[in-house]
């Protein structure tokens, strides 16, 4: 992460209030205006926008890029070796489709409902353990059992990563995304490139059919990446395949448990469950910030001018709530018939995995709430713990029980 000093003092709206209740910051924002000048926790100064017409207009903003050659003195975002910084998610235009059709294929429609019976393999086999522990405790972690290994395993399966090497790299991923120190920082992006170095080494000297191998194969006999596309691209689909799609099952979870009338309404009708995870999507999706972008020449975002090179900061989560496009934005509604969310992106950088992650999810709840009809939380819900950055909100642990009977 970069750490820049804003030439004046600025507001900085992620401090002790904000992760008791992240949405009435944004709520407080957006009602003032829907673009503020900021300061992040570390001191740099950002534009965040809040207002859901301006973020959704932003994000297809050919005059905002992600590539950080275009960034001034702000917020960069991570500092990451070359091989793990070469990846979608800060490349523009014909390099970022160039990159995007080699990996297009695994992700398709067609292809990932191929992959439907293996997801719901794994999916039961978490709902197995989760089982079995609570049997065994009285209770469970639902995001030990469950929502962290379920994605480690259908994402590593693409990848043929090792089993016994998945665990490792979503602690590293964790300790990238919410550092407890900046030595922990440093440790995690260093051992994350270790060991995607080996892993490509690895897959390499004994390829298979899986998507890692076919990279390689389209760098070493076509020539159609560079080295350091090869793994950032790994490092991508690895983080991103895992990450999301766990926080998303953690916080999808605790909020149906915690709307007790809507959970009968998908018990009793299996088939409102899509919907039900378009409006999770929206309402209870971790990512509160789109990837940043830096402007390639002044541009006026909700009447603000913002200089070229700032960085610049979307809020979904404030976009999410802004009742100018959402009646009622902080109730959790399955008949809501506004679906047009930007959890997953918008325009280019619209989420390659999108279907893999719907269909996990889909198929991960409605496992649990077939099978654990009386699955309940087993504490407070003011008790349960959640990591809380700028990043992204997400339930740290979650732990269930099922009732008597």
């Amino acid at each position: 992460m970069t750490l820049n000093t804003a030439p004046t003092a600025l507001p900085q709206p992620f401090g002790r209030d904000f992760p008791a209740d992240p949405h009435a910051m944004y709520a407080r924002l957006r009602e003032q205006g829907s673009v503020h000048r900021v300061a992040l926790p570390d001191g740099s100064p950002v534009w965040l926008v809040t207002r859901e017409a301006d973020v959704r207009q932003g994000l297809v903003d050919p005059r905002l890029s992600v590539n950080k050659r275009h960034s001034g003195t702000g917020f960069k975002g991570f500092a990451l070796p070359p091989a793990l910084d070469a990846n979608l998610l800060n490349i523009d235009a014909d390099d970022h489709l160039r990159l995007r059709r080699l990996v297009s294929q695994g992700f398709t429609p067609r292809h990932v409902e191929s992959l439907r019976g293996s997801v719901q393999t794994a999916v039961d086999a978490r709902v197995d353990r989760l089982v079995e522990r609570m049997e065994s405790e009285g209770r469970a972690d639902v995001v030990e059992e469950f929502a962290r290994p379920l994605p480690l395993t259908v994402i590593g399966e693409l990848l043929a990563v090792p089993e016994a090497e998945r665990g490792k790299f979503s602690g590293w991923v964790a300790g990238m995304l919410s550092p407890a120190s900046r030595e922990e920082l440093t440790s995690a992006i260093g051992a994350i490139h270790g060991f995607l170095l080996d892993l490509v080494a690895e897959r390499r000297a004994h390829p298979g059919e899986d998507m890692l191998s076919d990279l390689i194969a389209a760098r070493d006999d076509e020539d159609r990446l560079t080295e350091n596309e090869l793994v950032s691209l790994a490092f991508l689909l690895l983080m991103a395949g895992s990450e999301n799609v766990q926080h998303l099952l953690g916080n999808g979870l605790l909020t149906l448990l915690t709307h007790p009338r809507e959970l009968a309404a998908l018990r009793a009708r299996p088939d409102l469950l899509p919907q039900a995870v378009e409006e999770l999507l929206r309402h209870s999706h971790p990512n509160h910030t789109a990837i940043r972008r830096f402007p390639t020449e002044p541009v006026e975002i909700g009447g603000v001018r913002i200089p070229a090179g700032d960085t610049v900061l979307f809020s979904l989560a404030a976009a999410h709530r802004d009742p100018a496009r959402y009646p009622a934005p902080d109730r959790f509604d399955l008949d809501r018939a506004d679906k047009a969310h930007l959890s997953l992106g918008h325009g280019l950088h619209y989420c390659l995995g999108a279907p893999l992650a719907r269909m996990q999810v889909t198929l991960a709840l409605g496992t649990l709430l077939r099978r654990l009809p009386s699955l309940r939380l087993a504490c407070p819900v003011e008790k349960v713990p959640w990591t809380t950055t700028f990043r992204f909100h997400a339930v740290r642990e979650l732990p269930v029980a099922v009732s008597p009977g």
